[in-house]
Parts: structure tokens; C-alpha cells; sequence
């Protein structure tokens, strides 16, 4: 196995890894954020890295989380919960 195959195979056995419940808390976004979201979602579906390329400060994963957690079921109630 070459260098690249390594390194590209460390890579997704990390990206693999659940991601623990601290780092699941509410994301808080803009009104203006979550329409740009919800606009560039359906126009280029679940690509978070071009999602997040346009809203300045956010990542791919927050984006994605942010996603998830509003159309999740369970989730989406216990969010209006806490409101």
C-alpha cells in the first residue's frame, strides 16, 4: 500500500468515529443563516461544505448538526421544548 492509500485510509477510519453528546448541543443560527441554509439545501442538497462556504464563521459539520437536530425525529420536539 503506497503513502497516499495510508493516508487516505487513517483519514476515514477518523471521520468514522461517532461524535460524543457535548458536542450535540442546539446550534444557534440567524434567521438569515437557516433561510440560506434551507435555501442552499434545496438547491444543492447535503453538500455542507458549499453550504458552509457561504455563511461566513460556520463549518461543514455545524451546518450538517444544525440540519440533522431540525429534522431528526424526537429531536425537532425536545428543540421547541426548550424555546
Amino acid at each position: 500500500m503506497d503513502k497516499r492509500q495510508q493516508r487516505k485510509r487513517s483519514r476515514t477510519v477518523d471521520d468514522n468515529l461517532e461524535v460524543g453528546s457535548i458536542e450535540w448541543q442546539i446550534i444557534n443560527m440567524s434567521q438569515q443563516e437557516e433561510d440560506l441554509v434551507y435555501r442552499m439545501h434545496k438547491l444543492v442538497g447535503d453538500r455542507w461544505e458549499l453550504i458552509a462556504g457561504r455563511i461566513p464563521g460556520r463549518r461543514p459539520e455545524e451546518i450538517e448538526r444544525f440540519w440533522i437536530m431540525r429534522h431528526a425525529e424526537g429531536l425537532g420536539d425536545k428543540r421547541i421544548n426548550e424555546r
